[in-house]
């Protein structure tokens, strides 16, 4: 099995991840690789907000702003930024093109996002990728400084594998149920 394959077989999701996170160093080359994405036109539509720090907090109170909750339950969405010490958002950047429609710069930027969780967890680092329906709402748009013509995809939650990680257990498909062939 070539190296490629088997990561790919082999990623998994990091519900947990301990405190430790990559820095920024560590981060630039791994953003470079992943940047080899397919990207019809050379567009680049897409770009990364690192969140560290005060910022995770910030982020929580944009959800709980976004969800109008008060009280215990304000609290514990307000912390689900906090379940990692990086958060990487994947942001779709949008430019006028001809030739390339928003939903392929939108794939493009996908395309980055599935890139750097592999070389993340290639590095050693925990990963899972999050949405939600709060990932479009405005005051979390606000917070992340969209532009026009952005839309946040998710984030990357980063952070060390704990000791105590089981295997993943993925049952594999059944391909006849997703490949087909046009007729002849």
């Amino acid at each position: 099995m070539s190296a490629v394959l088997d990561a790919i077989a082999s990623r998994r999701s990091y519900s947990v991840v301990t405190t430790d996170a990559p820095g920024r160093d560590e981060l630039v080359p791994l953003i470079q690789a992943a940047a080899r994405a397919s990207d019809h036109g050379a567009l680049r539509p897409w770009r990364i907000i690192e969140l560290r720090g005060d910022a995770r907090a910030a982020l929580g109170d944009a959800f709980v702003t976004a969800a109008g909750l008060e009280g215990p339950a304000a609290v514990k969405l307000a912390g689900k930024p906090l379940r990692a010490s990086l958060l990487l958002a994947l942001v779709a950047s949008r430019g006028p093109s001809h030739k390339v429609p928003a939903w392929e710069q939108d794939a493009a930027a996908a395309g980055v996002a599935h890139f750097l969780g592999l070389l993340l967890e290639d590095a050693g680092w925990g990963v899972m990728w999050r949405t939600g329906g709060h990932t479009r709402a405005e005051p979390v748009r606000q917070v992340h400084g969209l532009a026009a013509g952005e839309e946040l995809l998710g984030w990357l939650y980063v952070g060390g594998i704990p000791e105590t990680t089981k295997p993943a257990v993925r049952q594999p498909v059944d391909v006849d149920d997703y490949l087909s062939a046009l007729p002849a």
